[in-house]
């Protein structure tokens, strides 16, 4: 870190940018206040709760804001604060030129990518669906477009097979605060050296939709594994089951060919499911039924053992 310590305000809203306001705190940097989005019901109980960035700045006794927008409207409060740096997380709300331009060093934003690719809102289960080989984080000194600014620092890290939306999102939380302190220990000397985004290579993470979530058996195993784990745990991947859903929560391309028609069980073992795609067939390991908790296929068999045959179609 600098000699002087750094007046930095941060703003964010879910978990992710929790965690990146707390790694801020243990990493000993002055915050001296934060804006989070108003507060929402939430639940099965639409009980409104804090956000998350809101509990631990509270924890912290830091001076939290909510407006509904962070335009000019809030800049007596942010000029109040008189921040060296506005760290901007998962905010989910568009900044005005004014406000990006009030800190002395401007303001930083932590998005969870390699940009130029997959700018916007689920970048990370964007990746994932796309069969992307790795990701990482991008820190970027912000301007007025939606994740354009130019770059500071990339941090990347490889996606498993295994890799769902959860566990990716644990390393790019570590890579994003290692990042993030990284470039704090010496702002000017990364603002002196960004590199500009080259937006011939942008491509657009949407928001996703659980329209989405629904499988199609008729594309291949690869592209229906890639779902299954971009959707788990948020909105996991689905098929219809006697009249009902089946959600799918871990499955892998399996290495025999398939023979039957897209849906189709092709084979039962005490372990798994294949179940035969438009190309290729996948092994699936952990379902969740109806009314059920998540569950191996082990442990479904073991308790209803003829619940699932070769032949049976899992489509509607």
């Amino acid at each position: 870190m600098s000699a002087t310590p750094l007046r930095l305000v941060f703003a964010g809203t879910p978990a992710f940018a929790a965690d990146h306001l707390q790694g801020l705190i243990d990493a000993g940097h002055q915050v001296v206040g934060v804006f989070s989005q108003p507060d929402r019901p939430s639940g099965r109980g639409k009980k409104i709760l804090p956000t998350p960035v809101k509990t631990v700045a509270l924890a912290q006794g830091i001076p939290v804001f909510q407006p509904a927008s962070l335009d000019d409207s809030a800049c007596s409060e942010l000029t109040a604060l008189a921040p060296d740096l506005l760290i901007v997380v998962a905010y989910g709300l568009l900044l005005s030129p004014r406000v990006l331009a009030l800190p002395a060093l401007g303001c930083i934003n932590v998005h969870a990518s390699l940009l130029p690719r997959w700018r916007g809102a689920a970048p990370i289960e964007r990746a994932i669906l796309a069969g992307d080989a790795e990701t990482g984080v991008t820190i970027m000194q912000m301007d007025a477009g939606l994740d354009t600014g130019d770059m500071l620092l990339k941090l990347t890290t490889p996606i498993g097979p295994l890799d769902n939306a959860a566990s990716l999102t644990d390393r790019l939380i570590a890579l994003g605060i290692q990042g993030l302190n990284t470039v704090l220990a010496n702002p000017e000397e990364y603002q002196a050296h960004v590199v500009p985004q080259l937006a011939d290579l942008a491509t657009y993470a949407a928001k996703l939709d659980k329209s989405e979530s629904e499988i199609n058996w008729s594309v291949s195993a690869v592209n229906t594994h890639n779902q299954i784990q971009a959707f788990n745990p948020r909105s996991p991947a689905w098929c219809p089951f006697e009249g009902d859903r089946l959600r799918i929560l871990e499955a892998v391309p399996a290495s025999a060919r398939s023979t039957g028609s897209a849906g189709e069980i092709i084979a039962v073992t005490p372990d798994s499911l294949s179940v035969a795609c438009g190309e290729g067939a996948l092994s699936i390991s952990m379902i969740q039924l109806p009314g059920k908790k998540p569950m191996t296929i082990r442990d479904v068999l073991n308790g209803r053992p003829d619940l699932f045959r070769e032949g049976q179609l899992l489509s509607s």
